[in-house]
């Protein structure tokens, strides 16, 4: 049996909000597709595009910006590179002048209300996040591509291999969390060591050491951005952004004009329990806020969770004294592995699990990487993940309006604390006593997903979503 090889690189990928399935995966796919019809030389043929939206893309593509990310991706953009402020202005010039220029070149007569269809009524097997791709040629011949965005970016191609990498030796293949310590264990290595050498078998140290700091920057970036955007999100909630005006209120009028300078600031208004409470808060809310408006995020390992993990390095690097190249390499290794070790045993797709899924997920990965930057053993570590989606279990994804707002936003903050509570608490423990082990609860949290109910996983039909009185505007 083939096992998933899973780099840092696949956990951390930058992208724009506000949902890594729901938005980035989608877009991914279009590319994916185009480049389909390019190997066949078929795209200079095509005459008409349809695209048709299944499951949970279906229920709620609207609000996560599924049918943008579409046009987007259909049209030859790429989201690290793509400005963000052009997300809405060009896909709102595609639905009006009814043309879309498939991969930059072939340009074709699309009607967004005719060619995109919302099949809210009906889903695919293999995953709720179904997307199939049509293209119908002047030769008379079509071609008919179908397409699974999985959770977190990642993308399946139905009768197909997913977005992967060249398979390669790793010196340490890891499925489990068991496998893990084994590793650990027998070579001595800290959790971030084992992940540093297993990324050397794909590329250079120094290329693993300058992509992980390019994600931080990005994380940095975001982050900064949202602590200083006022206004209210997209979409029809009038949720008001609060990241800026609580950044205003915490910093008491400190002066800077960079994220240094910033962090400098942070630092002297003082470390106070609910002043770093406050602040974690801050962190997280500032990223997601971002996500929701078609900002630029990093899935970690979702756009839905982008903020815990941010939020949690953030408060390190402020807090306790863990500024350094070195340490944030350390931390985000550490993070990656175990979101690969969920991603293998359970899921990231929230589609598929809800929101323990993401939010859980994000904590566990959070918890363990802030332990080991404390000095926590290997056992204390897996401990910290455990610990954190143990209070996670269960947790539904039940959007309103389908946007990525409310509960969302508000659930990394929560995941953030979550995480660092859970990291004090293992630091503070003997992990031989431990009675639950992280592959246990990653099998918990795989049966849980799979007896919930289908309108707690991102469809909107159920919970918070059902029960908050809310008009939107028509689509």
């Amino acid at each position: 049996m083939q096992r998933e090889q899973i780099s840092v690189f696949d956990m951390f990928k930058i992208g724009i909000g506000p949902s890594s399935s729901h938005t980035l995966g989608p877009w991914r796919a279009a590319q994916q597709f185009v480049r389909s019809l390019e190997d066949k030389s078929a795209l200079p043929l095509v005459k008409e595009i349809k695209i048709l939206l299944y499951g949970s893309l279906a229920k709620t593509g609207h609000g996560h910006g599924t049918d943008i990310a579409i046009l987007l991706g259909l049209s030859g953009d790429d989201p690290v590179t793509f400005e963000v402020d052009q997300v809405l202005p060009k896909t709102e010039s595609i639905k009006n002048s009814k043309t879309l220029i498939l991969g930059g070149t072939k340009k074709i007569i699309f009607s967004a209300s005719n060619d995109l269809l919302f099949l809210s009524n009906e889903s695919l097997p293999y995953h709720p996040n179904a997307v199939t791709f049509q293209a119908f040629l002047n030769n008379g011949n079509a071609i008919s591509e179908t397409y699974y965005s999985i959770g977190g970016g990642f993308v399946v191609k139905e009768g197909g291999q997913g977005q992967s990498k060249n398979e390669v030796d790793l010196p340490f293949p890891i499925e489990t969390a068991n496998n893990l310590l084994h590793w650990c264990i027998k070579t001595g290595l800290k959790i971030s060591e084992v992940v540093m050498e297993n990324e050397l078998a794909w590329r250079s140290e120094q290329e693993t050491l300058a992509g992980v700091l390019n994600i931080f920057k990005a994380m940095r970036e975001c982050m900064y951005r949202g602590c200083h955007t006022t206004g209210y999100l997209p979409g029809g909630l009038n949720v008001a952004r609060r990241a800026a005006s609580l950044n205003r209120k915490l910093t008491g009028g400190r002066v800077y004009t960079n994220f240094d300078e910033w962090v400098k600031a942070i630092r002297e208004t003082g470390d106070g329990f609910k002043n770093i409470l406050d602040w974690v808060s801050c962190f997280a809310l500032a990223v997601n806020e971002e996500n929701a408006s078609f900002g630029r995020v990093v899935t970690a390992p979702t756009n839905g969770a982008a903020g815990v993990i941010p939020a949690v390095l953030q408060y390190f690097l402020v807090f306790c004294d863990g500024y350094t190249n070195d340490r944030i390499v350390q931390f985000l290794l550490t993070a990656s592995e175990i979101g690969s070790i969920f991603k293998k045993g359970a899921t990231i797709s929230a589609a598929m699990g809800g929101c323990q899924a993401e939010i859980g997920v994000s904590s566990a990965m959070a918890a363990a990487a802030l332990t080991e930057c404390l000095g926590g053993n290997q056992r204390q570590v897996l401990m910290a993940a455990e610990i954190a989606m143990e209070h996670h279990l269960g947790m539904t994804c039940d959007p309103i309006g389908g946007l990525v707002q409310v509960p969302c936003i508000e659930r990394n903050t929560m995941g953030a604390i979550k995480a660092i509570t859970a990291s004090q608490l293992a630091l503070q423990t003997n992990p031989d006593n431990a009675k639950v082990s992280l592959d246990a609860v990653v099998k918990t949290m795989w049966q849980t997903a799979l007896d919930m109910n289908s309108k707690y996983k991102e469809t909107s039909d159920g919970g918070l979503a059902i029960n908050i009185p809310l008009s939107l505007p028509e689509c």
